[in-house]
């Protein structure tokens, strides 16, 4: 305790106006008023004994005499840090419970006077913050004059800190703590712009909090870091812990449901046109699309409130469902390596139909067999013939037993890639979400970019196709900077089977056999499973269709190795002059039937397909 300034006797001080009296010596100092003293004294040993006693309420009572008494005193804030500490703390031991409950014991108006207090004596933004928080819980009106506040200097403290991902411990205190006090108080007015900054910052956290990829995460593993809640970048990053937050809290339960919470609320607020029962996402998809038929009649106000709309509305339904679409044929890639007996799949081109033509006639001259070949050319690739590259009339099949939530994969597929062409139908929303993931960066996220390209293939576009192929091999290779040469990695070995497929279709065959024979580096011929081949195998096609079909294929050796066979002897079959017209050297020729003549040894039930290739 600090001792009360030294006083003069009252008959030793001088009077209003008068001189004072000389003294015959020094006086000596003046000693402090020794029953105020003793009774603060004995009040707070008072305190320490109840509180070790552990009475909750004669503990509270005194508390409270010690903290209206003497406010100041050091020792007082001291005892005030290791409650405020036990209300921070997610830890459920007996001596917490007490602090708790001693707290609880206290009158709000000192509950609430004793957390500002507390906050003025916080120097660090996390601490602050959370200390504010428990604040803004317990005392809802004061979110009105401290929430704004909070919210922007942790998002300040995210910029100051030049944090490398949004997926931060400011930006999860911001979106999963301060803004649903914020946006659900109807007590605190915010301009229209602001809510829309606010939901950028929620999505642009919430998806990549869902889509970070076990990849990013391992280059972090295996460094031991001590904990430290106030100093993120002694952290090291682990899986679901975000930097500077405790495991608990870096947990976050039900994002998707949180972000498309955070879009409904920020509309009511906008007026937005909205139907305030739960939809699914294909309603709000054409619910979306009925506002886009009229969002050119609006003035430039209600233009940008419903161009807003759209945009967020139909961004958070397509990254949904891309999201799921990925995770559902590459579930590795989100959650790792130990992902229990989930096969990743690939979207390809069915070539099966290619022997169709082994029913024509035989005696064809050469030049009409190249016209047939340049016909195929023709039909499979769409990137002359539908510029728009919707590919709507394509099918895509994949069996039940390959893949059990098959109905729900072919839908996220195919909502997000409506919810891809509604952004680009109107130049004002392609502006604006362009602008939104140039923001956000998302050329650099690899599992979107698996999503686009197997878009871009469903669309005929096999030239883009490719570019994107070429673009996520840098992807990949920039997320796996430290891979073992020789060790081809999945991403690199979908590449090369779709490189190989959209040859294929261009009419390229020898870039066609180049990819298959670089992808073959990496299998292992399934000889042990050859039994189930047979059955797995789409049938041979007595007809050339002219709108071709794609398949979700298992990528495994058991699947992916006659699939790439039967992709050779098409190049053949199409190509009669492959080898004999001089636009093939005979050495790699030699060495794609050599292959061939190897892999047919390891899976005799290709031997129909052998057959009717090399019939005359």
């Amino acid at each position: 305790f600090r001792f009360p300034a030294p006083q003069l006797p009252p008959s030793m001080q001088k009077a209003a106006g008068e001189q004072a009296v000389p003294l015959p010596c020094p006086l000596p100092p003046a000693r402090p008023n020794k029953g105020t003293f003793m009774s603060d004294l004995a009040l707070y040993e008072m305190y320490t004994i109840e509180r070790n006693a552990e009475r909750t309420s004669s503990a509270g009572r005194l508390l409270y005499d010690i903290f209206v008494n003497f406010p100041d005193q050091p020792v007082v804030w001291r005892e005030i840090s290791v409650i405020t500490s036990a209300l921070r703390n997610d830890c459920q031991d007996k001596q917490t419970q007490f602090l708790r409950g001693l707290f609880e014991t206290l009158p709000g108006r000192i509950q609430c006077e004793m957390l500002l207090k507390a906050t003025e004596q916080c120097f660090n933004t996390l601490e602050r913050a959370e200390m504010l928080l428990l604040l803004l819980r317990r005392f809802p009106e004061s979110v009105v004059q401290h929430g704004v506040g909070l919210g922007e200097s942790l998002l300040e403290a995210e910029n100051i800190e030049d944090q490398e991902s949004p997926v931060n411990c400011y930006r999860k205190l911001f979106v999963c703590d301060v803004l649903p006090l914020i946006i659900n108080n109807p007590d605190v007015r915010l301009p229209a712009a602001l809510l829309y900054k606010y939901l950028n910052k929620a999505a642009e956290f919430y998806i990549n909090y869902v889509t970070r990829s076990t990849q990013m995460e391992s280059q972090y593993q295996g460094v031991q870091d001590t904990p430290d809640l106030l100093s993120p970048s002694k952290r090291s990053s682990q899986k679901y812990v975000i930097e500077g937050l405790t495991e608990k809290s870096s947990h976050i339960t039900d994002p998707w449901e949180r972000v498309f919470k955070i879009l409904s609320v920020v509309g009511v607020r906008c007026e937005w046109q909205m139907d305030m029962s739960r939809r699914s996402f294909g309603d709000i998809l054409l619910k979306m699309k009925d506002v886009c038929r009229y969002i050119g009649n609006y003035d430039n106000e209600a233009h940008t409130k419903y161009k807003t709309q759209v945009t967020y509305s139909t961004m958070l339904v397509f990254f949904k469902n891309a999201f799921q679409y990925v995770s559902s044929i590459q579930p590795s890639l989100f959650q790792g390596p130990n992902a229990a007996n989930q096969h990743p799949f690939v979207l390809l081109e069915d070539v099966s139909n290619v022997y169709g033509d082994a029913d024509m006639d035989r005696s064809k001259h050469l030049h009409k067999k190249r016209k047939l070949a340049e016909g195929r050319e023709k039909t499979m690739s769409s990137d002359d013939e539908d510029p728009s590259g919707k590919g709507r009339n394509r099918h895509i099949t994949i069996h039940a037993a390959e893949l059990p939530n098959s109905v729900e994969v072919l839908e996220s597929f195919r909502l997000a890639r409506e919810s891809w062409e509604l952004l680009h139908s109107l130049e004002s929303l392609d502006k604006e979400f362009t602008r939104i993931c140039v923001s956000w960066k998302t050329d650099t996220w690899l599992w979107l970019r698996i999503f686009l390209t197997d878009m871009i293939i469903y669309q005929g576009q096999y030239k883009k196709a490719i570019a994107s192929l070429h673009h996520l091999a840098a992807l990949q290779g920039s997320h796996s900077p430290q891979q073992i040469p020789g060790q081809g990695s999945l991403e690199n070995q979908r590449a090369l089977i779709q490189l190989a497929t959209c040859h294929f279709a261009l009419g390229e065959y020898r870039f066609t056999c180049e990819k298959v024979l670089d992808l073959m580096c990496y299998m292992v011929l399934p000889i042990q499973e050859g039994a189930k081949l047979q059955e797995e195998q789409p049938k041979l096609k007595s007809k050339f269709r002219k709108v071709s079909e794609l398949k979700l294929w298992p990528f495994t050796s058991a699947a992916i190795m006659p699939y790439c066979l039967r992709l050779l002897l098409a190049c053949f079959k199409v190509s009669s002059c492959f080898v004999c017209s001089g636009k093939t050297k005979p050495s790699f020729a030699s060495t794609v039937l050599v292959w061939v003549v190897v892999v047919l040894g390891g899976i005799p039930q290709r031997e129909n397909a052998w057959m009717a290739w090399r019939s005359p």
